[in-house]
């Protein structure tokens, strides 16, 4: 099976860092030069620096360097001032105000009201093609006003009362007003920008005015590294000193590893498939069910997330505030998924599954929903795609493909994911009905009857919006040694891949 050669080749790593060297690592090494050098899967030739058009955990990692959202996510999806220092909504929950701190670009430009303004304007509109406009879609920006300099205001036409979580959603980075060129960009984060190859190295340098201190490093390089294990090898080899994104598997053979710092993080990634609903065969509800009925999530979990994951149902954000946790868990049922399949007329119909080595788990996973389908008379065959392109393909292209979501506030994602025409729903769900409870959820001011509102939209998507959400992996990054200041947090909160306070022995 696929995870015994992937677990033969990490161990020949582990045991003898035995790859070959990374091009991208010229020059004198991390300590000679106060750069810390850290490793993440890349996109390719197409990358960019515009914060807007973040799809990859490296895009949002360089945005967070470079730039600043107005608010960030902790741990448990609260929210943190960033260079908003306050924000509070009307009565109606139409009019929202945030105040912003004082704090200035890398040109030593103020951060004002029409920065924010242009920002999120760009970041709505469906040219930009923003996965995080949907946050924006009620903001009427010809009422929306500067009320000052460090003072806007918001109106929507629609009331929100979770309008302040999509201020700190991935792709929300504030810009100076006017920036359409990103090539250089000019940000107010704590790193400055300083070279940039698109689907090659990135470097930038200490921003010294930035509003929370200058940062520790002198210089941070970001190194595109695809390979899981390309990644540790250049980890335990010392070409870098941080490896991002790493196998549940290799954690495990981590732990204890002399000159490595494991930072492990529980239950922080929903693993799934999204089911294409708009294009034979899932345009038949009846087998969207026998697939969610057909595939055994402990086996998944056992072997794909080596045991140290949680199984899934169907839904997103396991332990999150507006989790669905009265749902019963759906069960494999191997009878019921055949009859469903024979009922459609379905036996023995073949589909691809889409998979990259983009997440360290989708291939194994995919070669066991292959084995686990064929149980219940389907035919599915991995069709492996590059990781530089995955999340932008399979927007278009394929019936079935796996998808990840780090930790995000459950109505966020609802918005992005479900809403009829949302930005990032990639499977074609409509359902009028859905989009009415999740309206009414969040024009609710009482925040328990808001949340049972979120409930009923959640038994909604669970039944029909063809997200198999099979389980919640551990989020696991590895130091080097002569790291600290590393802090272990979700993907998508304010202290995960945070560098400016980290230091180098």
């Amino acid at each position: 099976m696929v995870q015994f050669s992937r677990r033969a080749l990490l161990g020949g790593v582990l045991g003898a860092a035995a790859l070959g060297p990374l091009t991208a690592c010229a020059g004198t090494g991390p300590a000679a030069s106060g750069r810390l050098r850290v490793a993440f899967a890349a996109g390719g030739s197409k990358e960019t620096l515009d914060p807007a058009l973040v799809s990859l955990f490296v895009d949002q990692a360089r945005a967070k360097a470079l730039f600043d959202t107005l608010v960030a996510y902790n741990a448990d999806m609260s929210l943190r001032p960033r260079l908003a220092e306050s924000w509070e909504s009307d009565p109606t929950g139409r009019r929202w105000r945030v105040k912003l701190r004082k704090a200035a670009f890398h040109d030593n430009k103020p951060v004002t009201a029409e920065d924010v303004l242009h920002s999120l304007r760009r970041v709505a509109d469906p040219a930009v093609a923003s996965s995080s406009r949907q946050y924006f879609a009620t903001v009427d920006f010809g009422a929306s006003r500067a009320l000052s300099p460090t003072e806007v205001e918001f109106v929507l036409a629609a009331p929100d009362f979770e309008f302040a979580a999509g201020l700190g959603a991935p792709g929300t980075e504030i810009v100076p007003a006017g920036t359409t060129d990103f090539t250089a960009p000019v940000g107010s984060g704590p790193f400055r920008f300083a070279s940039f190859t698109p689907g090659g190295p990135a470097v930038f340098r200490a921003w010294e005015g930035h509003w929370e201190g200058r940062p520790t490093l002198a210089e941070l390089e970001f190194v595109p590294v695809n390979e899981e294990a390309a990644r540790v090898n250049a980890l335990l080899s010392g070409q870098v000193d941080y490896a991002h994104d790493l196998a549940t598997g290799t954690a495990a053979r981590l732990t204890g590893e002399s000159g490595v710092s494991l930072l492990e993080t529980r239950l922080t990634t929903m693993q799934g498939v999204a089911l294409r609903l708009t294009e034979p065969p899932f345009s038949d509800l009846r087998l969207v069910r026998a697939v969610l009925l057909g595939v055994d999530r402990d086996e998944l979990n056992r072997i794909a997330l080596s045991g140290r994951g949680e199984v899934g149902n169907d839904l997103f954000g396991k332990g999150l505030r507006g989790y669905a946790a009265d749902l019963p868990q759906r069960t494999r049922d191997v009878d019921a998924a055949r009859a469903l399949v024979r009922e459609a007329g379905a036996e023995g119909l073949a589909f691809p599954l889409e998979t990259s080595d983009i997440d360290p788990c989708f291939e194994t996973a995919a070669t066991l929903i292959s084995r686990q389908l064929s149980e219940i008379g389907l035919v599915v065959t991995p069709n492996t795609r590059a990781s530089s392109t995955y999340f932008t393909e399979i927007k278009t292209k394929g019936v079935a493909a796996h998808t990840r979501t780090a930790t995000l506030p459950v109505p966020t994602f609802l918005k992005q994911r479900f809403r009829t025409r949302g930005s990032s729903n990639t499977n074609g769900f409509t359902s009028p009905a859905f989009d009415d409870l999740l309206d009414r959820a969040v024009a609710t001011a009482d925040e328990q009857q808001r949340l049972a509102l979120l409930t009923e939209a959640q038994r909604i998507t669970h039944d029909r919006a063809g997200l198999l959400a099979w389980g919640f992996s551990n989020w696991a990054v590895a130091t080097s040694k002569r790291v600290s200041g590393v802090v272990g947090s979700p993907p998508n909160t304010a202290d995960w891949a945070r560098f400016d306070r980290v230091t180098l022995s």
